[in-house]
């Protein structure tokens, strides 16, 4: 049977093959979304994220089923076909924070402070179980993908370049691990305006979350590869979230810069490969704002090994 035939098999044994079905954008994954309109412009999603390409969908119903529980707006489930890939999400609308920062630029700075809220507040829930936790180890040895596929000219200093961010990751180990959505940006929060508090906050793309320091949702979000926050912005949300948490104003700033910087570097890698081996060259456009990104975070003092390793690391379009 034919990816095809399978998804269609599957609408018709939920009641949904009269439903008309349109493509929606995608993310860096292999995953496919559609949009199912049904009678009188009901309308739900369809995930469909075959077994074979993107693995398993269990951490994505896991993660949604703890969010849920704890009152975030994580999209109900309505249908699904675990072994094939395939399930059926409430509709939470087209009110990206992305689309609606760019409409309406003095939205920025509220939605901003509104997710900021969300994390702390969903900082302070039960862990999730069976995640894995990403120590400082875990994190530095992330950074490779840079090394090659964005500077395989460098991968030499890939060895002394994990031992110093490990090193600079030090403020992470210091803090009991929290739950990270791993990909927490303005293209995966929905506005809902007609909810409550921070459940006006559609959540999306959560199914690669693990466990590690505070700050790096807060990170993901600011330090965001597909916008630049407007001057002042960051900081002023980074501001918002030490006070909202009672962290610890030095060592978390300083978690916050390591995290950046693992961030960013491996960014600028998994675009490299996106664009080379998986043909969206559209990636490489957003590697030099990457670039500022990490070179911002390695300013901070307690970068400044790492900052000595990668002094020769090219800047996007030069080659390596």
């Amino acid at each position: 049977m034919s990816r095809e035939e399978t998804i269609a098999a599957f609408l018709k044994a939920e009641g949904l093959a009269d439903w008309r079905r349109l493509p929606l954008a995608g993310d860096a994954s292999a995953r496919r979304y559609e949009r199912l309109i049904g009678p009188a412009g009901a309308s739900l999603i369809l995930m469909d994220a075959d077994p074979e390409t993107c693995g398993s969908s269990a951490p994505f119903l896991a993660i949604r089923a703890h969010l849920y529980r704890y009152g975030f707006s994580a999209p109900t489930l309505q249908a699904e076909d675990l072994a094939n890939g395939l399930l059926v999400l409430e509709d939470l609308g087209d009110a990206l924070f992305a689309r609606v920062m760019a409409e309406d630029p003095a939205q920025e700075r509220p939605l901003y402070l509104l997710a900021a809220d969300l994390l702390a507040r969903l900082q302070g829930k039960p862990r999730p179980e069976g995640l894995e936790t990403k120590d400082a180890a875990a994190l530095a040895a992330m950074i490779a993908p840079v090394f090659e596929a964005y500077a395989p000219d460098c991968a030499d200093r890939l060895p002394a370049a994990r031992e110093a961010l490990e090193r600079a990751l030090a403020p992470v180990v210091a803090v009991p691990p929290v739950l990270s959505l791993r990909d927490f940006h303005a293209e995966n929060m929905i506005l809902l305006p007609d909810r409550k508090g921070d459940r006006r906050v559609g959540l999306l793309d959560f199914q690669d979350a693990f466990l590690t320091h505070p700050a790096y949702d807060l990170v993901s979000m600011l330090q965001d590869a597909r916008r630049d926050p407007s001057p002042g912005t960051e900081e002023s949300v980074l501001q918002h979230f030490i006070h909202r948490t009672g962290a610890e104003d030095t060592p978390f700033r300083a978690a916050y810069a390591a995290l950046g910087a693992q961030r960013n570097l491996r960014i600028l890698g998994i675009f490299s490969r996106l664009a080379r081996a998986s043909g969206k060259p559209q990636y490489l456009a957003l590697q030099p704002r990457v670039w500022r990104y990490l070179q911002a975070d390695l300013a901070h003092p307690a970068l400044a090994d790492l900052r000595d390793v990668l002094a020769d690391l090219p800047a996007p379009g030069v080659p390596a």
